[in-house]
Formats: structure tokens, C-alpha cells, sequence
């Protein structure tokens, strides 16, 4: 049966204190929207609609930036989370299959309980999700006998004996499409907020004879993100969680509450992760690969046998292939490196591309920027760069071939030549004590005249 999502993603959020939009400050590297796009995702659903309002533009763009085909409708006006659904209506119109509600401040929902959630529609015409509460605060209240709701009454309007109930709502809810786009259109706004509630559905399901249902999960999977303390509670959960399943997916870590991972990073087994590694978006690292302490990487490759760092950072577009080793203090941009490239230390590579087997010296410079456009430098298999060359690009340097160090290298190299590009060294016997004496004497006159 077809799934379509609506995300709701209009709040401004004001106890962020931010100009951002709530559901664009970042957990593991990524939007909060973005969590619960992927979580949606897992559904593989047919149509995605996220309802943006404050900063929609920028909210628009993120959504599409995960999703290019999702749809984006405006709430202009924050009159509550049923209005906020009613604005869907139209893109949905039509729309077989079932709807399932999701917030884009709240990014752990699991895609097992979305699909748990989907399989209680057998039996019950709508389906909300709620948790046994430690603490239920202002929580919405779930009114239920086992697994039958009876409805959903919100903290300002329960009575002492129903804010009493621990079974509380998450908001996340699942129905049919028309029956909850209908349901959406008569939601009325006579309560304590003057707002309208998507929580009125059970209520008006329930009066149609219509059954309704709960579905719980894990209080956990319902932290929603409201201020930055919150937002760091979202970081540190979500961290312990990829911590573990990068241990449980048989990833060694050796200091794991010191490694960083992002929303995308994926990690082979028997790769080794150093301690003080962080990883940004768009990582992945091969089996059998390792990354040593203090590295920063973010939209890279990295494949099996290769090894990085300490003190590395890979940067969007770096490649590297099997048993290539990247050492301390060496940033790789946009570069591609073939198997057994060696760049051992203090090096700068950027926009290149480096032929298997080539070994690259310390302090070496692709100069790749002239101050208007990037250019290209490429290096041949099993070449030889002294250290401290500089390769002004674009230049080539063929198969084979050697650069001598200290070399500033502005022309093309053939395979199997040496290239020197560098200043002939000039040796004056017996002059060192005389300069040595003069500089003396220039310290000493500078330090008489500050007196």
C-alpha cells in the first residue's frame, strides 16, 4: 500500500534564542529535518510534503537537499499542528494509501516503529504513538484501555486525574489519507490555546464509530529538540547510538566517547577508528581501513587497507584507494589518489590526481588556485615528488618521473624526467663569522638607541 509523509516544520522556535529555523540547527552534522526525513524515508514513501513557515525558503531548501521530489507547502500563520496538516491538503488530494505525520524537531523516531505503526492500521482507523513518560510534564495525554485509544486530551485542558496517566503523545500519528485529510478539515479551535489540534482526530475518528489505536515506543525516540540544551541531549543521544552500532557492526574504536560520527557516515567492519576523530557529512571508510587520532574528514572515500592520519584531514571530494597512506598534518581536497599512493607528512593536495604507487614528499603544495579559478594538477604512477616541491597547476608530471626538492614546478614534466625549478646555490668560503659579526653590531646599536 502506497505511503505518503507529512513533515511538520514551521516552527520558529523561539526558546532556540536563534534566527535559524528550529528545524535547521544540526545534529550529527546534519539538520534536525533531515533525521526525520531519513526516518520517513524507510518507508519508502510515494509522496513527501514538508509544511515549512518560519524561514521556509531556507526550510524548503534543506528538504530538498535531502529529497529533490519532496513538496513544500507554507504555514503562514502558526494556528497549531491541525492547521499545520490541513495545509498539506492539497498536494494530497487524490492520494491513495495511508498518511503518516511526522516533526522535524524530533529526529529519532526509529523506521521499526513507523512500520509497527503502519501495521496497527489493520486493525485501527487511526494510530498514534505514545511513550510511558518518567516525568510527563505538559505532555498531551493518551485516554486508552490496552491497545484502544479513546482520545487524547492536552495538558491544558486534562483534568488532575488524567495529567496523573504517564502514557502520553508523541504526536506522530498514521491514517488513511482522505479519511485524515477529512478528519484534518473539521478539527475545531474551542480550547484553552485557541489552536487547532491534530490530536482532535482520535476524538472525531471515534465519533464516526471509527476505531482508534496506540502504538508505544521507547521515550527515547521521542525527544523532541525545543532549546540548545536540548539540542545537545539530541547530540550526545544520537552519538552514544552510532557509538554502539559502530562497535555491534564490528568497528574498532578505540576511545569511542572520543570519535564524532554524522548522520551518513558509514564505517566498514574491521576498520580501526583512532581516538579525537570526526567525521562530517558524506564519509564512508572501507573494511579493513584505519583512521588514527585527531583526523577531521567530510565528504570523502576511504578504501580497504588504506590508513590515515594521526592529524589528517580529508576534505568533499578526496579519494583515496586501497592501501594509500595519508600522514600527519596532510589535507587532501578534491583529489584523487590511486592504491599505494603514499603522502606521508605536511603535505597539500588539492585538485589532483595521483597515479598508483607515486610517493609524495613532505611539504609538497598543489598550488591550485590563481585567486579567480581552480586548476588541476596531475601526478603519473609511480612518480617521485621531492619534498617542498611546489606544482603550480594545471601541470602534469608523467609515469616515472622525479621533481627535485625545494622545486617550484610550472611547466609539464615528461615521464621518466627530472624537473629542477630552483635557485643555484651559492657558496661564499669563510664569510659566515663576518656576517655573523655585522648582525652583532646591528643588534647591539638598535639596543643603545631604545635605552
Amino acid at each position: 500500500m502506497p505511503v505518503s509523509l507529512v513533515i511538520l516544520a514551521a516552527g520558529q522556535g523561539t526558546r532556540m534564542n536563534s534566527d535559524l529555523p528550529k528545524v535547521l540547527h544540526r545534529v550529527a552534522g546534519a539538520p534536525l529535518l533531515h533525521h526525520a526525513m531519513q526516518a520517513g524515508a524507510a518507508l519508502s514513501p510515494e509522496r513527501v510534503v514538508v509544511v515549512a513557515g518560519h524561514g521556509a525558503e531556507a526550510v524548503g531548501k534543506a528538504a530538498r537537499a535531502w529529497d529533490e521530489a519532496c513538496e513544500i507547502v507554507v504555514q503562514a500563520e502558526q494556528l497549531g499542528t491541525g492547521h499545520a496538516v490541513a495545509q498539506a491538503a492539497p498536494a494530497l488530494a487524490g492520494e491513495a494509501g495511508d498518511c503518516v505525520v511526522l516533526y522535524g524537531d524530533t529526529p529519532f523516531i526509529r523506521p521499526e516503529t513507523l512500520e509497527a505503526m503502519l501495521d496497527a492500521r489493520a486493525r485501527h482507523a487511526v494510530v498514534v504513538l505514545g511513550f510511558e513518560a518518567r516525568d510527563p510534564g505538559r505532555y498531551g495525554r493518551l485516554i486508552a484501555q490496552g491497545e484502544v485509544l479513546d482520545r487524547i486530551v492536552e495538558y491544558k485542558d486534562a483534568t488532575d486525574e488524567e495529567r496523573a496517566i504517564t502514557l502520553c503523545n508523541s504526536g506522530v500519528i498514521c491514517a488513511d489519507t482522505a479519511l485524515l485529510l477529512d478528519l484534518v478539515a473539521a478539527i475545531g479551535n474551542d480550547n484553552a490555546a485557541g489552536e487547532y489540534y491534530l490530536t482532535d482526530v482520535v476524538e472525531l475518528a471515534r465519533k464516526r464509530g471509527l476505531s482508534a489505536g496506540v502504538v508505544t515506543c521507547d521515550e527515547a525516540e521521542t525527544l523532541g529538540v525545543n532549546t540548545r540544551a536540548q539540542l545537545a541531549e539530541a547530540e550526545a543521544a544520537f552519538q552514544a547510538r552510532a557509538r554502539a552500532e559502530a562497535l555491534d557492526n564490528g568497528v574498532t574504536l578505540t576511545a569511542p566517547e572520543t570519535v564524532f560520527f554524522a548522520l551518513d557516515t558509514v564505517v566498514g567492519r574491521d576498520a580501526i577508528i583512532g581516538p579525537n576523530v570526526v567525521f562530517g557529512p558524506g564519509v564512508t571508510i572501507e573494511s579493513g581501513a584505519e583512521i588514527k587520532a585527531f583526523c577531521h574528514l567530510e565528504g570523502c572515500h576511504v578504501s580497504r587497507g588504506a590508513d590515515v592520519g594521526p592529524f589528517a584531514r580529508l576534505r568533499p571530494g578526496a579519494e583515496l584507494a586501497e592501501d594509500v597512506h595519508v600522514g600527519n598534518f596532510v589535507e587532501i581536497k578534491n583529489a584523487i589518489l590511486e592504491e599505494g599512493v603514499k603522502v606521508g607528512h605536511l603535505t597539500y593536495l588539492g585538485d589532483a590526481d595521483v597515479g598508483e604507487g607515486t610517493n609524495i614528499g613532505a611539504g609538497t603544495v598543489t598550488c591550485n588556485y590563481d585567486g579567480v579559478n581552480k586548476h588541476r594538477t596531475r601526478i603519473g604512477k609511480r612518480a617521485f615528488i621531492g619534498s617542498d616541491t611546489m606544482l603550480v597547476a594545471p601541470v602534469t608530471v608523467g609515469d616515472g618521473a622525479m621533481t627535485g626538492s625545494g622545486s617550484v614546478i610550472t611547466a609539464d614534466v615528461p615521464a621518466e624526467a627530472v624537473a629542477l625549478g630552483r635557485a643555484r646555490q651559492v657558496v661564499k668560503p669563510g664569510l659566515a663569522p663576518k656576517m655573523f659579526e655585522m648582525y652583532k653590531s646591528i643588534k647591539e646599536k638598535r639596543q643603545k638607541g631604545a635605552k
